[in-house]
């Protein structure tokens, strides 16, 4: 096996390739999966406390423990190793990689050469950019300096589907580089590469690999709340690196922390395409839960599903759980007969199909989960947000869903309609965010109105 392979990597043995012979390497370091700070067992994997459990669970007949917070990368246990080569940046060199030869707007290229800066002095910056600003096109400048730099890059999410977009978007505008792409069902075996795009839980098995982190859609689940994750980014990276954040949506503590300037942020207010960003409307629809059900009758949902049907406006139909959306299904066949539409969510085996359709105009609209709140485009649509008080939707996903719309330059406006019991604080604040990028945007003379 060749040693790059373990290049700023850190594997279990039953990780390693069956030909390779840890004692044959010099390179190579070993040590404990588990380290003792404080009278407590911390993985080294992922930072968190192991509790013991008896010796009879464990074939090393010994007092051992195993983690359960990193427990879905594979079992790390006390009387395992890890095994580590520290980076070594082999990469070949490529002059000018960038082939893209789009333009920025204004305040694409303020915020790239921010990027810019942020990675030649190895900094952290915080990119907040509404939803259809462009955000991966403003990162190829900072790329293309990495990369004639030698620098080791890694571009990371919390989802899967936004590792999918950007791995054929950043081959193509990078055509010299090769990239490899690491997430958790891939049947391909992992690459050394220049630029490694993965999910935050592949991150779990690098240790100081990258000069370069990006994390995108930082606010994303399960990145926002999950401890494990955040560090297993840290580890990833070099103690001497650059790491940007990007996110439409910062949690409410980034949010302070940018006011009170602990962080450094670029905040970019405006679409690229210069128009406002729709902002969403307010309808009451009491007891929803129970009137959507009922056959007979005519809700406020309904009355905008039937007012859009006729119209001929494409529309999606954001709901709080799978087990609503299912019993719903069929009462929306019943009061709509001629309508093509189709349920998607997170366990649904044929998303990526209606998905398309949709994008092909083949259906009048899609009923989902939270699912498609991100990391999904099609154009000229109109969004309802059904049981939008529900604390499902939060802040940042109401936000998101809300970014779904007018993001085309050829339809820069649409429909967002929340319907809702009883206003919740989510609700407010979302609506609030919005209106505040638009009034920022407003201020710095950025949009067309």
């Amino acid at each position: 096996m060749k040693e790059e392979l373990l290049y700023g990597r850190q594997l279990l043995a039953r990780e390693l390739p069956l030909e390779f012979d840890p004692a044959s390497n010099k390179k190579l370091q070993s040590y404990p999966a588990f380290e003792e700070k404080s009278g407590k067992w911390i993985c080294r994997r992922c930072g968190a406390h192991v509790v013991p459990i008896k010796p009879t669970f464990c074939q090393c007949g010994q007092e051992c423990g195993y983690c359960t917070q990193c427990i879905q990368m594979g079992k790390v246990k006390r009387c395992l190793s890890f095994y580590h080569i520290e980076e070594e940046n082999r990469f070949p060199k490529i002059k000018d990689p960038l082939a893209w030869q789009g333009q920025l707007s204004s305040q694409q290229d303020l915020a790239a050469q921010d990027i810019v800066q942020a990675i030649l002095n190895r900094r952290t910056l915080l990119v907040w950019a509404v939803a259809g600003a462009g955000k991966t096109e403003m990162l190829f400048k900072g790329l293309a300096l990495a990369i004639e730099k030698g620098y080791r890059i890694g571009l990371a999410s919390p989802r899967v589907d936004v590792c999918l977009e950007l791995y054929p978007r950043l081959q193509a505008a990078f055509p010299k580089l090769a990239i490899s792409l690491l997430y958790g069902q891939m049947e391909e075996d992992y690459v050394y590469r220049q630029m490694t795009i993965a999910t935050t839980h592949q991150l779990l098995r690098f240790k100081q690999a990258f000069d370069l982190l990006i994390i995108d859609e930082i606010d994303a689940f399960p990145f926002d709340t999950d401890l494990v994750l955040q560090r297993g980014a840290d580890q990833a990276r070099k103690e001497n690196s650059a790491l940007i954040y990007l996110t439409a949506t910062p949690n409410r503590q980034m949010q302070k922390q940018i006011k009170q300037k602990k962080i450094q942020a670029t905040i970019l207010p405006a679409r690229y395409h210069g128009h406002p960003l729709p902002v969403p409307k307010l309808k009451r629809s009491k007891n929803w839960q129970v009137n959507l059900l009922k056959k007979a009758g005519k809700t406020p949902v309904d009355r905008a599903i039937a007012s859009r049907l006729q119209a001929g406006r494409r529309f999606l139909i954001f709901l709080p759980n799978i087990a609503w959306s299912k019993q719903w299904e069929g009462v929306l066949e019943a009061k709509f007969p001629q309508a093509k539409f189709a349920t998607v969510h997170a366990q649904d085996p044929d998303r990526k199909s209606k998905v398309i359709a949709m994008r092909r105009q083949e259906l009048d609209f899609l009923v989902t989960t939270t699912i498609l709140e991100r990391g999904v485009t099609f154009p000229n649509i109109d969004v309802l947000v059904v049981g939008a008080c529900d604390r499902v939707f939060t802040e940042s996903s109401l936000v998101q869903i809300s970014g779904r719309v007018g993001r085309s330059p050829d339809y820069p406006t649409g429909d967002i309609l929340f319907f809702y019991h009883e206003t919740s604080l989510a609700m407010k604040r979302a609506v609030k965010q919005i209106k505040l990028m638009n009034k920022l945007a407003r201020k710095r003379g950025l949009l067309h109105e």
